[in-house]
């Protein structure tokens, strides 16, 4: 056997090599990319509002490439009860739901079983002729729509469905057990029935705006819900539980709580006198009937609880086209038609869009320092996130605040680009 023979530059490249196997990997408090003294600030913002009774406490988190950079819990998840926050604190995400119900309709959307462009009334048929209030000078008149509703309009909230609280409609709503009858409009969890018959009854009240002519935020995700139902033949939430939460092994994504866990989900607050947070009374308006609810209305709307870590494991499946440890939940091109403008200058005039279930950012600065391409959304509860593809991460921030009177959201994204210096 002949005897191997390195010159002196070999030998220096082996060297070099061996030292980068054995290098430690950037702690997770540091991460990739980010600064670990400009990531401490979060600390003292979190903590302030805490101290200053803004908020009564916060769970936050930060993955890069998958990874947890940042996670923090903060003051209490029961102030009154002396219990502290906790990064498996649950929380009403409200909204939040919508990119779950967004994904389940997509996922059918690739078996074929849902069409893009059909029309909702092919699942719900008191949607097959709907109308729309219109104010005029002489008084409230209703019009035929011009077009059908389709499950483009309900994705892109461009159906001109609203949750039902204008004056025009309002009493209208009211009778049919929606609009001021549920809490905000979009709370159903105390109801004693299916969604679909909550949404079928909500097709033969008139709506705001003409189908494709406004961006109208509303019951149309709710509706969406509905449609999965009819189109999978299941309850929604075993559809969300079966395609989605369970495959993705996360186990605190629910639409109600059991009983044993109710000191896990946190207390709602809402900003009072001098934005200094109050208790939320019990009831649709405050704290809600997540754990002794009837159980029986799957909103996909606004109805699903979590944890910060489990829906950023739900996020990095998006930002990661569509998969995730394994798990394929869609197409990378689903994912891209989902997180892509597809309501033009509806939604907005100075830089965002909306996508299949998510805002998007389509110029810098739109949204504070989100790159182009980021894409997020929130809940009435205080809860919010974005994900930024460009800088590989999910930002998700957890509070119970409704209504909510800080400026935290804004100021915690910030804080968390200034530390990205990679």
């Amino acid at each position: 056997m002949s005897k191997l023979c390195f010159s002196p530059l070999a030998l220096l490249l082996i060297s070099i090599c061996a030292q980068a196997q054995t290098a430690p990997a950037p702690s997770a408090s540091q991460g990739p990319g980010l600064d670990a003294k400009r990531l401490r600030r979060l600390d003292g913002l979190l903590q302030k509002y805490v101290d200053d009774r803004k908020i009564a406490g916060a769970v936050a988190l930060v993955l890069r490439d998958g990874k947890p950079v940042y996670e923090r819990a903060v003051g209490w998840s029961d102030r009154e009860a002396n219990r502290k926050m906790t990064t498996d604190t649950l929380f009403r995400i409200a909204s939040q739901t919508k990119a779950l119900t967004s994904t389940a309709v997509m996922a059918l959307v690739e078996e074929g079983r849902i069409g893009i462009t059909e029309p909702v009334s092919h699942f719900l048929p008191t949607f097959a002729k709907t109308t729309v209030a219109v104010q005029t000078e002489a008084g409230v008149s209703m019009v035929p729509a011009k077009r059908a509703i389709t499950i483009h309009d309900l994705l892109t909230h461009t159906a001109g469905i609203s949750y039902g609280t204008e004056a025009r409609v309002a009493e209208l709503y009211r009778a049919k057990g929606l609009g001021p009858a549920a809490g905000n409009g979009w709370y159903t969890a105390d109801k004693d029935e299916p969604i679909c018959e909550t949404m079928e009854r909500l097709g033969t009240l008139p709506f705001v705006a003409q189908p494709g002519e406004a961006f109208v935020y509303g019951y149309n995700t709710d509706i969406l819900g509905c449609v999965v139902e009819k189109a999978s033949g299941m309850p929604l939430d075993q559809f969300i539980r079966t395609r989605i939460t369970e495959p993705l092994g996360l186990k605190d994504t629910r639409f109600f709580i059991p009983a044993a866990e109710r000191d896990r989900l946190a207390a709602v607050y809402g900003s009072g006198k001098d934005g200094v947070a109050e208790r939320a009374p019990e009831g649709s308006k405050g704290q809600g009937s997540y754990v002794d609810g009837p159980r029986r209305s799957f909103a996909g709307g606004a109805g699903l609880t979590s944890t910060a870590r489990d829906y950023a494991r739900f996020l990095e499946m998006i930002r990661n086209g569509g998969a995730l440890g394994g798990v394929r939940i869609l197409a990378p091109r689903t994912v891209k038609l989902m997180t892509t403008n597809q309501a033009g200058t509806l939604h907005s005039t100075t830089g965002l869009g909306f996508g299949y279930g998510f805002e998007t950012v389509d110029r810098y600065g739109a949204s504070g320092m989100a790159a182009v391409g980021a894409f997020g959304w929130g809940g009435a509860y205080g809860t919010t996130y974005q994900v930024d593809p460009e800088s590989h991460m999910v930002v998700v921030l957890m509070i119970q605040l409704m209504p909510n009177a800080t400026d935290i959201q804004p100021k915690f994204s910030n804080l968390v680009y200034q530390a990205l210096i990679h």
